[in-house]
């Protein structure tokens, strides 16, 4: 059986910065994923898709809020499901386009993530959504609409709703069995549908778990191999900002954790990826093939998964690995 990859592809990854979103914009950039899918289908690789739904759920929140004189709004657990749909649509013609017939088949799976109605999270709104605002906007929303709008990072204000830790995968089973018969899954779309178990039942809670974790959780579920995090940037860097700025291609989980801890990585940015590759290569000491994570962009990711070392510097991205570092003529047996 091949190994799996589970890539977990940012919203800001299909919605970039500097684009409106639209649909053809944010196709135009699935497809350049896909490429990245179809190098490691060539490779051998069965492949997880997990991706975020940050900027999407945010404007779609919009759109709601806007057309509640005439339509009911509905609750951000319910607009997490809709863009889960519509994303993993994107995603998955963008596969098809791609891979063709290399493919037996692209599924996206409407995922349900279990979350603890205690969690913390739920008291301290931390996960931005939707576009930036000025602070008369904000303002405004705070009043109007009851939202937690936060200054980020000298942007602008933006929305900032709960982001509990992901706790179970009510279809962990059904994306393993899709992704042992050959498919390409798309799973946890927008981190999953966050949903709580009440009275023998489940029900949603507005909230919106972040991909990097809802993707490791995944990844640990389907017995992957390697959780790749595709981001903005080539490589982690090291003192970023600061003249002793560096970009770093190879961490040991202990390295990881160390830079974590001094603050190298800020929950903002890439501290949640950090965590979740920390997280899920730490479990390789419970399983039978040593785990690694990756972070880095489309681009790169085959570069990155392929072979950590005989490539040019900076033509790959950072890989986080066990205490046992593999040595070029032993780092083909991770990679397969």
């Amino acid at each position: 059986m091949s190994d799996i990859a589970v890539i977990a592809l940012g919203g800001n990854a299909l919605t970039r910065e500097d684009q409106r979103g639209t649909l053809d914009e944010q196709y135009s950039n699935a497809l350049a994923m896909a490429k990245s899918v179809r190098s490691l289908l060539r490779k051998g690789w069965q492949i997880i898709i997990v991706h975020g739904n940050g900027p999407q759920v945010g404007n779609l929140a919009i759109q709601h809020e806007e057309g509640a004189r005439l339509v009911p709004a509905q609750p951000l657990y319910s607009l997490g499901a809709m863009t889960q749909g519509a994303l993993g649509s994107l995603i998955c013609l963008a596969l098809h386009e791609v891979c063709g017939r290399e493919i037996s088949g692209a599924v996206s799976v409407v995922t349900h993530i279990v979350v603890d109605r205690d969690d913390p999270a739920f008291a301290a709104p931390s996960k931005p959504i939707g576009p930036f605002f000025g602070q008369a906007e904000a303002e405004q929303f705070a009043a109007t609409r009851g939202w937690t709008m936060v200054s980020d990072a000298g942007r602008g204000f933006r929305r900032v709703v709960p982001s509990p830790t992901p706790q179970a995968i009510l279809e962990a089973n059904a994306v393993a069995a899709l992704t042992q018969s050959g498919h390409i899954v798309v799973a946890a779309g927008g981190g999953g549908i966050p949903v709580v178990e009440e009275n023998g039942a489940y029900r949603g809670v507005d909230a919106v778990i972040d991909k990097d974790f809802a993707a490791e959780r995944i990844a640990v579920a389907a017995n992957a191999t390697a959780l790749v995090m595709v981001t903005g940037v080539p490589s982690v860097k090291l003192d970023f900002g600061t003249p002793q700025e560096r970009s770093v291609e190879q961490l040991t989980v202990t390295e990881a954790r160390r830079y974590l801890a001094d603050g190298q990585f800020p929950p903002g940015s890439m501290g949640p990826k950090m965590s979740a590759a920390i997280k899920f290569v730490e479990g390789s000491a419970s399983v039978e093939r040593p785990r690694f994570a990756a972070i880095t962009t489309p681009e790169l990711v085959y570069a990155t998964l392929d072979e950590p070392h005989g490539i040019v510097e900076g033509t790959r991205g950072t890989r986080i690995l066990t205490e046992d570092v593999p040595t070029p003529a032993t780092t083909k047996e991770l990679v397969g």
